[in-house]
């Protein structure tokens, strides 16, 4: 297992962007993902990416959002634009090893073994 590491996370008005990190992966993964959790809600996936680069979202971030990795550093990052106050919530970046040949993005929490603990983001309107 190994421990990941978020920043980025802060406070910004509707229609605003912030820009997530992740570090700690290492070359042992080759799944990651961004969730989040919004207060009195289940952690839901945001986006996905292997190390090919090839790229997975879920519906409420299409358009908005950007997920990147840079192999060299292990870092992951998550480009969020056009926020909302909808998109206020606990950011977590997870990881995981699969020996299959895509990732297959169902984005559940189940798949993940590896956890950050989180930044926030809080989008007042």
């Amino acid at each position: 297992q190994v421990q990941l590491v978020e920043s980025g996370g802060g406070s910004v008005q509707a229609g605003g962007s912030l820009r997530l990190s992740c570090v700690g992966f290492g070359p042992t993964r080759n799944c990651m993902a961004w969730f989040r959790q919004a207060p009195g809600k289940e952690r839901e996936g945001v986006a996905g990416i292997n190390r090919d680069g090839r790229t997975a979202y879920t519906d409420s971030t299409k358009g908005r959002f950007t997920i990147s990795i840079d192999n060299a550093k292990n870092t992951l990052s998550l480009e969020m634009n056009s926020l909302k106050p909808e998109d206020t919530a606990m950011y977590y970046c997870a990881a995981r090893w699969t020996s299959a040949g895509d990732c297959v993005w169902r984005f559940s929490t189940a798949d993940f073994p590896d956890w950050g603990q989180g930044t926030q983001v809080t989008v007042s309107s």
